[in-house]
C-alpha cells in the first residue's frame, strides 16, 4: 500500500542511503524535533550515517533535545 513504509512526518519514501538518510534527519532537527536531535546525537556518539564521531557535538544535541523534552536524550546524556 501507498505510503506504509513511508516517513511518518513527510510521507516521502524511506532513504536507502546514508546521504539522503542524514539530509532527511537534518530537516526534522531543523524544525526542532526533540526525538529527531536525540537521534542525530547518537549517530554523531557513535560515528554512524558517514558522520565524524564526535561526543562533544552529541552531547550538545543531547542537551538540546532534553531541554525540548526529550528524555531518552537524557538518558543518553546520563550513558555518556
Amino acid at each position: 500500500k501507498r505510503g506504509m513504509f513511508d516517513c511518518p512526518f513527510c510521507r516521502t519514501p524511506i532513504p536507502t542511503n546514508d546521504a539522503d538518510d542524514l539530509t532527511m534527519i537534518q530537516a526534522r532537527v531543523a524544525k526542532k524535533d526533540p526525538v529527531a536531535i536525540n537521534f542525530l546525537g547518537k549517530k554523531y556518539f557513535f560515528g554512524d550515517l558517514g558522520l565524524r564521531k564526535d561526543i562533544q557535538k552529541a552531547v550538545e544535541l543531547w542537551t538540546e533535545a532534553a531541554e525540548l523534552g526529550s528524555i531518552d536524550a537524557l538518558f543518553s546524556l546520563g550513558n555518556a
